[in-house]
């Protein structure tokens, strides 16, 4: 995904999602309707969208897994946690170019 559309797709995120990254990325607290993030202490946090945990980072870094549930929603969610791109064609999931089957797998350095 070329530079131009990162940047749409920033300007175009959630005011919840944004807020949901802000808290993920820097270890807060948030929750607000179908979405949470949960501290667990100075390095640990993880994002939920309707009780799964679809992302958490630790020590060993930062992880994702769609938990089964290829939405739109849990997409969005992800989507640019750690500057990474998901997209979907024909019902498959990419991150970054890569076919993703929704499995756990550690993103970012």
């Amino acid at each position: 995904m070329n530079t131009l559309k990162i940047k749409a797709f920033c300007f175009t995120m959630r005011k919840i999602t944004r807020n949901a990254h802000y808290a993920f990325m820097n270890r807060q607290n948030f929750k607000r309707d179908n979405t949470e993030v949960r501290q667990h202490d100075e390095v640990s946090a993880s994002l939920y969208l309707h009780g799964n945990e679809i992302a958490w980072m630790d020590a060993n870094g930062i992880f994702i897994n769609h938990c089964g549930w290829a939405t739109s929603t849990t997409k969005e969610r992800l989507n640019n946690l750690c500057g990474i791109t998901i997209h979907q064609h024909d019902f498959q999931w990419f991150v970054d170019g890569k076919r993703w089957d929704g499995s756990t797998l550690r993103i970012g350095n």
